[in-house]
């Protein structure tokens, strides 16, 4: 029986080995077409590019957005080493503005990536692979929004959520190319006041 089994064993783990190769082989050239052309970049353009066809692309990743929150994941390791330097911070309120600036930054990693995002964290639809992302986000501006509203640096009827959503804001206009640096400037200096009370 040992005997009859190796052979089957052995095709099996090839199969696995070229599923695993063929979807890091799709997220790397995903990560090139996303950052070179936005969101909204063919599909199909990196399914040829990655050496697939377009059924195995939809097989790894059966949405566009599946596809987007795989590569969100990738990129969590950013956020990561931003919420250990920014928990580093003493001042509520500067940590709070720091990790604003974090998360403007992670939202901005594509051309067109808040809309889908800030779709997604209105309806939390858990079949939307990108709620997820969202959710942890939100999570994590609680933590940072919590110690300044004990700290007094932030208003109490200031929600994580609508942090998440400024945030979401003004990367859409970063990403659209629709203000220069000092308009960015001047949108989050808005923010801020509108958070922090007088």
């Amino acid at each position: 029986m040992s005997t009859q089994r190796s052979p089957q064993a052995a095709p099996e783990r090839k199969l696995r080995a070229d599923a695993v190769r063929n979807r890091a082989g799709i997220l790397e050239v995903a990560q090139r077409h996303f950052l070179a052309h936005g969101i909204g970049t063919s599909l199909e353009a990196i399914a040829k590019e990655a050496g697939v066809g377009a059924g195995t692309l939809y097989r790894h990743f059966p949405t566009r957005e599946a596809l987007l929150a795989a590569l969100l994941q990738r990129r969590t390791e950013e956020v990561v080493a931003s919420r250990d330097r920014i928990g580093q911070v003493g001042d509520p309120g500067e940590a709070l503005r720091e990790w604003m600036r974090a998360m403007e930054d992670y939202l901005s990693s594509y051309t067109g990536l808040p809309g889908p995002l800030a779709a997604a964290a209105q309806e939390r639809d858990p079949d939307n692979p990108l709620t997820l992302p969202c959710e942890q986000l939100i999570t994590a501006t609680q933590e940072y929004l919590h110690a300044a509203q004990q700290a007094g640096v932030a208003h109490a009827w200031v929600r994580p959520r609508d942090l998440f959503l400024t945030a979401v804001s003004i990367a859409w206009v970063r990403g659209a190319g629709a203000a220069d640096d000092d308009s960015i400037a001047a949108l989050r200096r808005l923010d801020e006041s509108g958070y922090r009370p007088a």
